[in-house]
């Protein structure tokens, strides 16, 4: 019994590991300080930073003082209409979170071009319920911006510094 028990856990990780399945892991960022810039009034900016601490990179106070700035150039929190009813009720919404952000030297020089990250999400929706929908979609958005700033750590951490200028 016990053989079988074993062999059919065998059997069920095989799969995974085949296919290639890892744990993303801690984010490893290429740069040992970093200053951000920008939406200094969004939460996005103090999730950037805390992720940056997190990777064990060190804020820098200034912009001169770090190897890499991370200028946040916009943000936005959009709605459209996915799916409408007979009747012409809204059913279902798709919620995007938009991050536009760019990495220079101290210099201005580019390490990474201006680049936008999207996050969406679809929600059904009920205009009976409007208060907890808006809560619904507020929630989303908040969990949006915590993947987009993942994401824009993950984007930094591939930048390849293979020699002391930026391209």
């Amino acid at each position: 019994m016990l053989e079988r028990r074993t062999l059919l856990a065998l059997l069920t990780a095989l799969p995974l590991a085949a296919c290639g399945f890892q744990l993303r892991g801690q984010v490893s960022l290429p740069f040992e300080t970093v200053f951000v810039e920008g939406l200094p009034y969004s939460a996005l900016n103090g999730q950037l930073k805390r992720g940056i601490q997190s990777s064990g990179a060190t804020l820098a106070a200034q912009p001169e003082a770090a190897q890499a700035v991370v200028n946040l150039l916009s943000e936005s929190q959009e709605r459209g209409i996915l799916a409408v009813s007979a009747g012409g009720r809204v059913r279902e919404l798709q919620l995007r979170y938009r991050v536009n952000f760019k990495v220079v030297d101290p210099k201005g020089r580019e390490w990474l071009s201006p680049t936008e990250v999207v996050i969406m999400r679809d929600m059904t929706y009920d205009d009976t319920q409007i208060l907890a929908k808006e809560g619904e979609a507020q929630t989303l958005f908040r969990e949006m911006q915590v993947d987009a700033v993942q994401q824009v750590l993950r984007r930094i951490q591939a930048i390849r510094a293979m020699s002391e200028e930026p391209t």
